[in-house]
């Protein structure tokens, strides 16, 4: 069927938008979705729907304080969201100000160091090509005066209590403006719990982007281009994902982002190599998966890539009633919000 933005989309009443955490990891709801069936549970009940040998697969990427403000040299305000850290002095970045900076103007970032602006990046010219302009280490410069991003929706400016809740506690490899949001919900207790009962976890990096909230500019999706992340899978994730499908078990991708990565490395025949590249998959509904076979996810923006991989992965009509079932049921949206565990559409 040819699917179009218009698709995707559904009310959704704004008090329903997460703006902060519940107050412990696992203290969110769960929405488990098989088919026709909605089920309302914790997400401290998780363990119980997860068997002995199955294997969880966690976004190990940690996010970078990305937020940066300053000004010109013609004295306008900017304010930069670093995309990706391409090395110690290079960098890719969404640029706000009142205009655009013209290749080799500077910019003084938080009175602190200084970028040239290269040119525009990206596949659609969306980003700012940036260079240190001075001495000093980028990942540094950015650790020690940047700000955490958190996402668009989210309408209070980060606080003392998001420096740790919107990071996972498995977070360890920098790189991300945006957290991979369904592994929040794990605190280390629960990690050790399924650990004990004999479920397995394996880890992956990719680093999201903030390219993650860009909305679909066309209006037929097929004509949707996806923007680039970089992801890495280990030798032992590699082997992990064999040795679940040796015995029996479920791979559970624990987030949008470990599916996008595991689906992008996968051949045709299910087998996952090691190794690293960059993706640009569109996930949408027709997609046959080759790896994954329950997905964890939060709930995702009316209109979006990532609803639109959901659906492809629960069914189209399945995720319409899933998501209208929660928003009659006043589950928490996006980041912040609860979470669904999705059983694949045969």
């Amino acid at each position: 069927m040819s699917l179009t933005v218009d698709d995707f989309d559904f009310p959704l009443p704004p008090e329903l938008i997460a703006q902060h955490p519940a107050p412990e990891r696992t203290g969110s709801r769960l929405l488990h979705v098989h088919g026709s069936q909605l089920t309302d549970r914790r997400f401290a009940d998780l363990p119980g729907l997860l068997a002995p040998g199955d294997l969880l697969v966690f976004n190990d990427t940690k996010v970078i304080k990305a937020r940066l403000f300053g000004k010109k040299a013609t004295g306008g305000a900017v304010e930069v969201l670093l995309e990706r850290i391409v090395d110690s002095r290079h960098a890719l970045a969404q640029v706000r100000a009142s205009k655009s900076p013209k290749p080799g103007s500077r910019l003084l970032l938080e009175d602190a160091f200084e970028m040239t602006v290269s040119g525009r990046a990206g596949a659609n010219g969306e980003f700012f090509a940036l260079e240190l302009a001075g001495d000093g280490d980028l990942w540094q410069l950015a650790e020690a005066h940047g700000r955490l991003p958190l996402p668009p929706y989210i309408e209070h400016p980060a606080e003392g209590a998001d420096q740790t809740r919107y990071q996972t506690v498995f977070a360890r490899e920098p790189g991300a403006v945006a957290a991979p949001t369904a592994g929040l919900h794990f605190d280390q207790a629960m990690l050790a719990r399924l650990q004990d009962q004999g479920v397995r976890t394996a880890f992956l990096t990719l680093h999201v982007g903030a390219g993650t909230f860009q909305p679909v500019r066309a209006h037929a999706i097929a004509e949707h281009r996806m923007h680039s992340e970089r992801f890495e899978i280990p030798a032992a994730t590699s082997e992990a994902v064999a040795a679940t499908r040796a015995r029996g078990g479920r791979v559970i991708a624990v987030g949008t982002t470990s599916l996008r990565a595991l689906e992008s490395a996968a051949r045709e025949d299910g087998s996952l190599p090691a190794g690293s590249a960059e993706t640009d998959i569109f996930i949408t509904p027709g997609y046959r998966f080759k790896v994954v076979d329950r997905l964890i996810t939060n709930f995702h923006l009316p209109r979006s890539t990532l609803l639109m991989l959901v659906s492809a992965f629960a069914g189209f009509d399945t995720i319409r009633a899933a998501y209208a079932h929660a928003v009659a049921e006043r589950y928490r949206f996006f980041s912040y919000g609860d979470a669904m565990l999705l059983e694949k559409n045969p």
